[in-house]
C-alpha cells in the first residue's frame, strides 16, 4: 500500500502530530481525533427485521438491506434519503470480503443485520469511507457468529479535518479518482467475461456435441441438448452416480477449530478456496454425528444455492472435511465406463445449468437438491471419447486460462491501489487541499465556437 501511495503525485501535508491512535499513530497537525457516536447519528433502533416468509408475501419494488447489501425487495420503506449501514455480524466482519460500511440512497428497508449511521455532517460519503479504513477485529465478539455491537462502532476512534470543507475536498476527490480507476476495473473485468463465456461454450459444445463435426446427430429428445452424436447415449445423471448433499449445520455448532467444513463459498471455478472463509464443527460430533459426509479425495463437490449455485471443483486435498447444506458430492460411480472428469465439465456445461435453473426453487435463495441432480439428462460417449474430450477442454482452457489470469491480477492491482489511496487521503497520509480535477481536452469544434 504505501509503495503505491508513495509512486503517487500527491504530497504529504506540512506537519505531522502523534495522534495516541494505534491504527493512525500520526496525522496531520491540524486535524483531530474523535469517536465515531461524536461525528454520527445511530438511527438503529428504527430497523425492522422480516423473516423470509414475510418478505415473500411482501414482495415490492424497495430494496430490503442486510449486512452486506441489498438481499430482497419488498412493498414498503422505512428509511429515506442517504445514510451509512454497517454490517452488525456475519464472517464479513473478519473476512472484509465486501466493504463493512456502505451507502444506502431513496427509499429502502433495512434489517437488524446492519447498523445505521446518518452523518451529523451530512458528508456520508467521507464517513464511510473512514470507517472501512479502520481495523474492528479486536472489538468483534464471537467467532461462529462474529458480531459489532452498536456500543463497540460508536467508540470506534476517527482521525479528521476540522473543517467541512476539507472534508468535501478530500470526498471530491476520491470520487474523481476512484471512478477513473473503477472504469479500468470495468474494462479488465469486462474481458474476463467475455473470456469466461467463450471458455463456458467450448465445454458445452464438447460435451453435448463431441470433437467431431461430421459425425452421424440424432435427436435427443430434451429440449436442451438438441442433437447429439448418433453413437452417444443419453440418460438420467443419478443412474450415473452415487449424490449426497450436506447436513443442515447450525450457526452454534460452528469451531475455531475441529473437522473442517466445506460450504457454498468454498467452491470456485479454481478448485476449493478456504482463504475467505473457515468453519469447523468438534471433533467429537464428526465422530458422532457426521462421519457418513466426509469428502473423499477425488469428489466432485457442486454448490447447489444462492449466487454461486451449479459452482463444481474437484476435492483434491488430503485434511479430512464433511460437506455443508447446500454442497452436493457426487462419486462412487454405478456404471462403467465413466470418466469422472468428463462428469465434471458435463456438470459446467451450460445444458445441464439450464436443467437444473428450472428445477431450482426458492425466491430468496433458489436452490436445488440430489433429487433435481439425479433427474439431469446426461449425455454419454464412449470411454475413450470422454477422455479424448477431456483432454481437449484441459488443453484449450489454458490458452483461456492465461488471459484470465492476466486480467485478474491487474484487477487485483487496481483494487489494492483504489484502497491505498482511499486509506492515504482519509488518515492525512496525503494533501489534497489543492486538488483541482484535470480539465476536460475540448473539442477542436467546441474550441472555436
Amino acid at each position: 500500500m504505501n509503495r503505491v501511495v508513495s509512486e503517487s503525485r500527491y504530497n504529504a501535508y506540512p506537519e505531522y502530530k502523534e495522534s495516541g491512535v494505534d491504527d493512525f499513530p500520526q496525522i496531520p497537525l491540524h486535524w483531530v481525533v474523535g469517536r465515531v457516536k461524536f461525528v454520527t447519528d445511530n438511527l438503529d433502533k428504527f430497523r425492522i427485521p422480516l423473516s423470509s416468509e414475510e418478505r415473500g408475501k411482501r414482495q415490492g419494488k424497495y430494496p430490503y438491506y442486510g449486512a452486506s447489501g441489498v438481499i430482497d425487495y419488498v412493498d414498503d420503506y422505512i428509511f429515506e434519503g442517504e445514510t451509512i449501514l454497517y454490517g452488525e455480524d456475519g464472517a464479513n466482519l473478519l473476512a472484509r470480503s465486501t466493504p463493512l460500511a456502505f451507502l444506502a440512497d431513496g427509499k429502502y428497508w433495512v434489517n437488524n443485520h446492519a447498523h445505521i449511521l446518518k452523518a451529523k455532517d451530512r458528508i456520508n460519503r467521507y464517513w464511510a469511507r473512514s470507517l472501512n479504513n479502520i481495523d474492528i477485529a479486536p472489538l468483534v465478539s464471537g467467532s461462529a457468529q462474529p458480531k459489532l455491537t452498536a456500543e463497540a462502532l460508536g467508540n470506534l476512534p476517527v482521525v479528521y479535518p476540522p473543517t467541512e470543507s476539507e472534508r468535501i475536498k478530500i470526498t471530491n476527490f476520491l470520487d474523481h479518482e476512484t471512478a477513473k480507476i473503477d472504469t479500468l476495473i470495468e474494462e479488465q473485468q469486462s474481458l474476463i467475461r467475455l473470456l469466461k463465456e467463450k471458455r463456458q461454450a467450448l465445454i458445452s459444445h464438447a460435451v453435448t456435441k463431441g470433437l467431431n463435426p461430421n459425425a452421424p446427430m440424432k435427436d435427443s429428445g430434451v429440449e436442451w441438448l438438441g442433437e447429439v452424436p448418433e453413437h452417444w447415449r443419453v440418460t438420467k445423471l443419478g443412474q450415473l452416480a452415487f449424490m449426497q448433499e450436506g447436513p443442515g449445520l447450525r450457526t452454534w455448532q460452528f469451531k475455531d477449530d475441529g473437522t473442517r467444513v466445506i460450504c457454498v463459498t468454498n467452491i470456485t471455478e479454481d478448485g476449493i478456496n478456504f482463504s475467505k472463509l473457515e468453519k469447523f464443527i468438534s471433533t467429537d460430533e464428526y465422530k458422532e454425528s457426521y462421519q457418513h459426509f466426509t469428502v473423499n479425495k477425488g469428489d466432485i463437490l457442486l454448490s447447489s444455492s444462492g449466487n454461486s449455485w451449479g459452482k463444481v471443483a474437484t476435492y483434491e486435498g488430503s485434511e479430512k472435511v464433511i460437506l455443508n447444506t447446500s454442497t452436493i458430492r457426487l462419486n462412487e460411480l454405478q456404471h462403467k465406463p465413466l470418466v469422472l472428469d468428463y462428469i465434471q465439465l458435463f456438470l459446467q456445461s451450460e445444458a445441464c445449468r439450464e436443467q437444473l435453473g428450472v428445477a431450482m426453487t426458492g425466491s430468496c435463495q433458489p436452490n436445488f437438491g440430489p433429487t433435481h441432480l439425479k433427474e439431469a439428462k446426461t449425455p454419454i460417449p464412449p470411454e475413450d471419447e470422454q477422455v479424448e474430450i477431456s483432454r481437449f477442454i484441459a488443453a484449450q482452457k489454458q490458452q483461456f486460462n492465461q488471459p484470465i489470469e492476466a486480467c485478474e491480477q491487474a484487477v487485483e492491482f487496481m483494487q489494492e491501489r483504489r484502497t491505498a489511496l482511499i486509506s492515504a487521503a482519509v488518515t492525512g497520509k496525503i494533501d489534497v487541499r489543492d486538488w483541482q480535477p484535470a480539465k476536460q481536452k475540448e473539442h477542436p469544434a467546441e474550441a472555436t465556437a
